[in-house]
C-alpha cells in the first residue's frame, strides 16, 4: 500500500506529468512553465497559507501517482473570520492499482486546519467521495449555463469538436445569422438584449475595488488579502485556450458603477465566463451588457458558472443550464454550511479557481 505526505518540490515535475495525462488529457510532456507555476501556486505564491497543504500520494517505490491541489481561501461568514481551503487539481493514476488511494488523499486535504472547505471542480468520481464525508452539494452553485448568440455560426462551432476541418465553412454561416437578427427572428428566439447600460474597460485596480465592494452583501464572502488578491486578477489575464480577456465595468447613465463582467473568446467560438458581479437589483443589467457586447465581438455563444444571486435574472430568458462539476462544502459547524446551503455565499469564479492559469491556459 503507497503512502500520503504533503507535496514538496522535488514532486512537481511528477505532478506536472499527472496533469498533462489525466487532467489534459494529452501526452505531451510537461513544460516546464507549467511545473514552475505548479510550485508557484501550491508552494510559494501569495495563495499559500503554511498550515494548509496540498498532498501527494506515493506507491510503493516512492513514484507520485496522485495529487490534490490546496489553496487557502480565508472567509467572512456571518461577520466570523474562518480559515478556508479549496481543493483543485484531485487526480489519481491508475487507480484500480489502490482503489483507496483517492479517498486517503481526500481525507489528508480535510484533515488540515481549515474551518471550512470548498471544491468546485468535482466530477462524479470525487463527488461520491465527498458525499463518503457527508459534504454537502450546492446544485445552485454547480450547473453551467450556456447562451446561444449567432444560433447558426454555434451549430457550425459545434460541429468542429468533432472535426475542425468544418471551420472552413463558417464564413458561409455568417448570411443566415445577419439575415436572422435583420428580420428580428434571433433577437425574438434567442433574446438579444436591446439598449444596455454604458461599460467601460475595467483595469486591475478597478477589478480588486468592484470585487471588494459587490460582495460585501454577501452572508459568506471571500476575505482577500490585498497581494493576493492582486495576483489573482493578474493571473487570470492568461487563458490562451479560451480566448482573449475582456473585462469591463457597467455603470448607469450618471457615471455609477453597478457591475462587471470578465470572459475570454474570439470571434466565431464560445466564450468562457468566470465571473459577473452586480449590485443588489441589477444582475440582469449587467447580464444584458455582457450578452450585447460578446455578440457585438462576433462570439457565437457564452458559457459560465451559475450562483443563485444570477440565476433568478437568467429565468425566463434563453439560457441552457447542464451539470458538469459540482460545487462542494464540508465544515463540521453547520452555521458555516448555512450560507452555502441558502445560496447567500459568494463562490466560484475568483472565490474559486476558474481564476487560475490551470483552467485555461497553455503552458508551452
Amino acid at each position: 500500500m503507497g503512502s500520503i505526505r504533503p507535496l514538496i518540490r522535488s514532486d512537481v515535475p511528477a505532478v506536472a506529468a499527472l496533469l498533462q495525462r489525466i487532467l489534459r488529457k494529452t501526452s505531451e510532456p510537461a513544460m516546464p512553465s507549467l511545473e514552475a507555476y505548479l510550485g508557484e501556486l501550491f508552494l510559494d505564491g501569495a495563495h499559500r497559507d503554511p498550515d494548509i497543504n496540498s498532498h501527494v500520494y506515493l506507491r510503493g517505490d516512492g513514484s507520485v501517482a496522485g495529487f490534490i491541489g490546496a489553496l487557502a481561501l480565508p472567509m467572512e461568514v456571518e461577520g466570523r473570520a474562518v480559515r478556508g481551503a479549496l481543493c483543485g487539481s484531485f487526480m489519481v493514476d491508475r487507480h484500480s492499482d489502490d482503489p483507496f488511494a483517492g479517498a486517503r488523499l481526500m481525507r489528508a486535504f480535510l484533515a488540515g486546519p481549515q474551518d471550512i472547505s470548498l471544491t468546485e471542480t468535482a466530477n462524479d468520481i470525487s463527488t461520491a467521495m465527498w458525499r463518503g464525508v457527508n459534504a454537502t452539494m450546492l446544485p445552485g452553485y454547480s450547473l453551467e449555463w450556456l447562451r446561444v448568440l449567432r444560433p447558426t455560426e454555434f451549430l457550425i462551432e459545434m460541429a468542429a469538436h468533432v472535426s475542425r476541418a468544418v471551420r472552413i465553412i463558417s464564413p458561409l454561416a455568417k448570411p443566415f445569422d445577419r439575415l436572422l437578427r435583420q428580420r428580428k427572428i434571433q433577437s425574438r428566439f434567442f433574446g438579444l438584449p436591446g439598449k444596455t447600460l454604458p461599460t467601460s474597460e475595467a483595469d486591475d485596480e478597478m477589478t480588486a475595488a468592484l470585487l471588494e465592494r459587490f460582495t460585501k452583501t454577501f452572508a459568506a464572502r471571500p476575505q482577500w488579502k490585498g497581494e493576493n488578491l492582486r495576483c489573482m486578477i493578474a493571473e487570470s489575464h492568461r487563458k490562451a485556450l479560451y480566448g482573449e480577456m475582456v473585462r469591463r465595468m457597467v455603470t448607469t447613465r450618471d457615471g455609477r458603477a453597478v457591475g462587471l463582467f470578465q470572459y475570454y473568446g474570439y470571434p466565431g467560438r464560445i466564450g468562457r465566463v468566470i465571473q459577473i458581479l452586480a449590485a443588489p437589483g441589477q444582475s440582469g443589467a449587467v447580464i444584458d451588457c455582457m450578452i450585447a457586447h460578446a455578440s457585438d465581438q462576433g462570439l457565437v455563444a457564452l458559457r459560465g458558472r451559475t450562483m443563485p444571486a444570477l440565476i433568478e435574472a437568467m429565468l425566463g430568458q434563453p439560457f441552457l443550464f447542464m451539470n458538469a462539476a459540482s460545487s462542494i462544502v464540508h465544515a463540521r459547524d453547520p452555521a458555516l454550511v448555512e450560507p452555502f446551503r441558502t445560496g447567500k455565499a459568494f463562490f466560484n469564479g475568483f472565490a474559486g479557481e476558474s481564476w487560475s492559469r490551470l483552467i485555461g491556459d497553455r503552458f508551452d
